[in-house]
């Protein structure tokens, strides 16, 4: 879109809107069909990252229950796995669905309600409108 943007974490819409943070446009009834559009290529991105983080658990179960390990070698086992878990998926080392069912899909805390306007950054619904047009560019999908 010839303007450089920097990274973003994909938040909800408990979350304030900033320039490092995308949230959908809040849903009703008078969104335009672009901005539906980029809802549901948000929403289709937390489900690949809700995957990634389901099928890491899984492998490395023992993420599952890190209250055994120290607070201070907590970073470094959790860097450990994903690195470990990278190097799998890369050289295609075989994915055991069987292992997925001892892992459930957890909800992460948020905050309970939406965060104010006040702490919401102007310039991000910049950022927001121009990945909604890149969306748009990039057709269905």
């Amino acid at each position: 879109m010839g303007k450089a943007q920097k990274y973003v974490l994909l938040g909800d819409a408990t979350y304030p809107l900033q320039d490092w943070i995308l949230k959908p446009y809040q849903e009703d009834e008078n969104l335009t069909q672009r901005q539906l559009q980029f809802n549901y290529r948000l929403k289709r991105a937390h489900s690949v990252i809700e995957n990634a983080f389901l099928r890491l658990k899984a492998r490395w179960q023992i993420l599952l229950k890190c209250d055994d390990c120290s607070l201070e070698l907590l970073p470094t086992l959790v860097l450990a796995c994903c690195i470990l878990h990278n190097v799998c998926e890369a050289h295609d080392n075989p994915f055991n669905e069987e292992w997925l069912e001892g892992t459930e899909p957890t909800e992460l805390p948020k905050p309970c309600q939406p965060a104010p306007a006040a702490m919401e950054d102007g310039r991000a619904e910049q950022v927001r409108e121009l990945m909604c047009q890149y969306f748009e560019s990039c057709g269905e999908g």
